[in-house]
């Protein structure tokens, strides 16, 4: 299973997003603490789409706490990560039978160094101009949880248009 995990979210639309984005791909998202906001926030909410009541997702008091009651490979973006998702194997990673975690920091200062400084060889970056610092944290969220589920061959995803069926485009009238 893909696990996404933000460390001490700051920013409420950020953390919805990250969570309907987990929705649609059938990932599970912890949330360790403290966060910047209460999860009954209107703009978390409205950020979700309602998509929290399909949502799997656990809260966490720390890093330590999450540690400690999930086991499988940890991956942390960081900007001072030395390769790109794409340079992982995660489909490797999965043949394993272990959980893949995705973490990633809070928005104004990332995952702490400390727990960084322990993972060197799981830390990744998403490549970009170096003018740029760093990416909204719900677009490099979205972009790697697709790298991986791309590498995996999208367990459990539709391939196809479900609410209005397959061939809706072809059966569409123009002319209405």
């Amino acid at each position: 299973m893909v696990n996404v995990v933000l460390f001490e979210p700051e920013i409420p639309q950020n953390c919805g997003n990250i969570m309907r984005t987990c929705v649609a791909a059938g990932c599970a998202l912890h949330i360790i603490g403290p966060t910047g906001f209460d999860l009954d926030n209107p703009k978390f909410r409205r950020a979700t789409t309602n998509h929290i009541t399909w949502a799997d997702y656990k809260l966490y008091d720390s890093f330590d706490d999450f540690a400690t009651h999930n086991e499988g490979e940890y991956f942390f973006m960081t900007r001072y990560g030395k390769v790109p998702p794409s340079d992982i194997d995660f489909a490797s990673f999965a043949k394993t039978g272990n959980d893949i975690y995705l973490i990633f920091g809070k928005e104004s200062t990332g995952v702490p160094y400390d727990i960084l400084k322990v993972h060197l060889d799981r830390c990744f970056r998403i490549p970009m101009a170096g003018e740029c610092r760093s990416l909204n944290l719900s677009n490099a969220a979205a972009i790697v949880i697709y790298e991986v589920m791309r590498q995996l061959g999208y367990p459990g995803l539709s391939m196809t248009e479900v609410q209005k069926g397959e061939d809706f485009l072809e059966s569409y009238d123009i002319r209405k």
